[in-house]
């Protein structure tokens, strides 16, 4: 396919690596780019790619350099690779493990770099849900077996929340488990961990996809809700898309809702720092934050607050579970089942490129009179910055505003 014929804006960010790593990686190697040397926005250019930078900015707000390092290039400092977490001994035995597909199985640098990045995520998002990315102390002991295995299943429920396909996923469980492997090969870990771990998602089943909510649905959720917390627990699952543990952990000092761009801040996210906007749904955070105030004079700031949690604000589970009460109060099932907080998430991603296709399709015809086959060329070349990400929003809260403020 030509450069000119790729509607990136129609691509979600795994397809956009899944892109990167068919497609873009082979034309840089065929014009002599050396794949061990991270490329720069020239170099796309130099293939026709440069429309990949666009997209990752205005859609995803990545940077290049961001990109790249989700699909394994990564800057070496002095000290090493950067695996984001504290604990050394399964700092060493990742090198170690890294080490061994270098020398011993030959894999190819980017092939490595790949895998060395899956595995950091891993690392990362099990620090993040259990305090401390303690891997291998955790599998020394056979009888750890059974805590271990359930806080791995939760890392993988988050995965399986975040990534776009079955095939990520399971990538992501082959080189994880490869490396629970090796530490077993080295009698270091008494068991493996994610040995069966594929059973418990269906991930092979053809044709499989991360099911939303409904419109219907999720309608009908917030119809059910009986509390200012069970309103903002829809809200921030399906109207502003965050993860339950963002949801749960939610606190005041992130919340912007003066001016014309009212954002939560994060300072750690999956791809660094960023804002999620509230583009819908501002007036209903404010007067839940005036409530608590009001309710307690020593309020500690979290919008779901709890005394039996040492933090002081919910767990994920927790958020979870909740959800999964109010759908059941609700009637709400997907394929029968009840829905997971998850599949909120995935109804504000759905809505978003809905949202994004209605808008291009309005420019398609402008787009159309440029000479232009996708419509992201007049968003980029003919309206600004701001204008863009007006216009986004705009056609995003009209889809919010029909699905929660329609008759259920």
């Amino acid at each position: 396919m030509r450069s000119d014929q790729i509607r990136w804006s129609h691509k979600s960010l795994e397809e956009l690596r899944e892109f990167w790593n068919t497609e873009i990686e082979l034309a840089l190697q065929r014009a002599g780019h050396d794949l061990e040397d991270k490329p720069t926005y020239q170099d796309l250019l130099d293939v026709g790619y440069g429309g990949l930078t666009y997209t990752l900015r205005e859609h995803y707000e990545m940077t290049l350099s961001e990109f790249l390092e989700s699909v394994g290039y990564v800057e070496r400092s002095a000290e090493g690779y950067p695996w984001g977490i504290d604990d050394e001994t399964t700092t060493e035995e990742l090198e170690s493990f890294i080490r061994t597909l270098e020398r011993r199985q030959g894999l190819a640098d980017t092939t490595v770099a790949t895998k060395r990045s899956r595995l950091a995520t891993y690392a990362q998002l099990y620090d993040e849900l259990h305090g401390q990315a303690n891997l291998v102390d955790r599998v020394v002991d056979a009888t750890e077996r059974a805590g271990e295995i359930r806080r791995v299943l939760a890392v993988f429920d988050e995965l399986d929340a975040d990534l776009g396909t079955d095939a990520s996923k399971q990538r992501y469980l082959s080189d994880v488990n490869q490396f629970y492997s090796h530490l077993e090969r080295r009698a270091i870990a008494a068991f493996n961990p994610t040995s069966r771990i594929n059973e418990e998602y269906n991930w092979n089943r053809e044709g499989k996809d991360n099911q939303p909510l409904s419109s219907e649905g999720v309608r009908r959720l917030y119809g059910a809700v009986e509390s200012s917390e069970e309103e903002l627990l829809v809200l921030a699952l399906c109207a502003w898309g965050l993860r339950r543990n963002e949801v749960a952990s939610l606190h005041v000092s992130q919340i912007v809702l003066e001016g014309d761009d009212p954002h939560i801040y994060f300072e750690e996210r999956k791809n660094g720092p960023g804002t999620v906007a509230l583009v819908y749904g501002r007036e209903r955070l404010a007067d839940h934050i005036d409530a608590l105030g009001a309710r307690d004079d020593e309020w500690n700031g979290y919008l779901f607050p709890s005394t039996a949690s040492s933090s002081g604000h919910l767990v994920g589970e927790t958020v979870q579970s909740r959800f999964q009460r109010l759908a059941n109060r609700a009637n709400v099932t997907v394929r029968g089942e009840t829905p997971t907080s998850k599949m909120g998430r995935r109804f504000w991603y759905t809505t978003y490129m809905d949202a994004q296709k209605q808008l291009l399709e309005n420019l398609d015809v402008i787009a159309g009179d440029q000479g232009s086959s996708d419509a992201g060329v007049v968003l980029e070349n003919y309206l600004s910055e701001a204008e863009r990400r007006k216009y986004r929003r705009e056609f995003m809260r009209e889809r919010l505003a029909d699905v929660f403020e329609g008759e259920p």
